[in-house]
């Protein structure tokens, strides 16, 4: 029987041999790439902070991680914003720090706080802030008296969900904030995971 050659298939190709070390780079690679996405997401998308004492109860408690947005972000009335630091350095801060406030006037609004009944108006109308801890009773701090500002321009007017445990815009050595201050909005809650969910 005559032997059957068929010319169209061709002879596989021999691969070279791997370089000594070509998996070790690929891998290298690919852990430098998540690297630098890493960075650049954490620090020009979103980045995770932690919740530093109990100015934000019962909305945010202490030591809770917040995942933040930062990407394109414009500051509104009502969001939740991390401040990267404040303009004083208070008693019992070895520096300027970063806080979580829940912004409460925008640039050109004004602020008004009727401590006698307890309400903040805005533009001349009052808040509904189901989110407060507490009822709001005038600050025994002489630093924190004034009941009325006018936020300027590029600034927010920040206050404590827990009114009556909160160092903030309301102090005279903080005042209204720069929006360059402004890390981003608080978005999710992600530790502890009794307390994962949107903020």
């Amino acid at each position: 029987m005559d032997e059957y050659n068929d010319l169209s298939q061709k002879p596989e190709e021999e691969k070279p041999p791997r370089r000594p070390g070509a998996d070790l780079y690929e891998w290298l690679q690919l852990f430098l790439g998540c690297v630098v996405a890493a960075v650049l997401l954490f620090n020009c998308v979103a980045r995770l902070t932690r919740v530093d004492g109990s100015s934000m109860d019962n909305t945010l408690q202490d030591g809770e991680i917040m995942l933040i947005w930062s990407l394109g972000y414009t500051p509104e009335q009502g969001d939740i914003v991390v401040l990267n630091k404040t303009p004083a350095v208070l008693a019992g801060w070895p520096g300027p720090r970063a806080i979580v406030k829940r912004v409460i006037a925008t640039g050109g609004q004004t602020v008004d706080i009727d401590y006698g009944a307890g309400i903040v108006y805005v533009d001349g109308y009052p808040l509904d802030e189901p989110y407060i801890l507490e009822e709001m009773y005038l600050p025994y701090s002489s630093t924190m008296q004034q009941t009325h500002w006018e936020v300027p321009e590029g600034s927010v007017f920040v206050m404590g969900d827990n009114r009556n445990g909160s160092t903030d815009s309301r102090d005279v050595q903080i005042g209204t904030v720069d929006t360059g201050y402004i890390l981003g909005k608080a978005v999710l809650a992600l530790w502890p995971m009794d307390r994962f969910g949107t903020v």
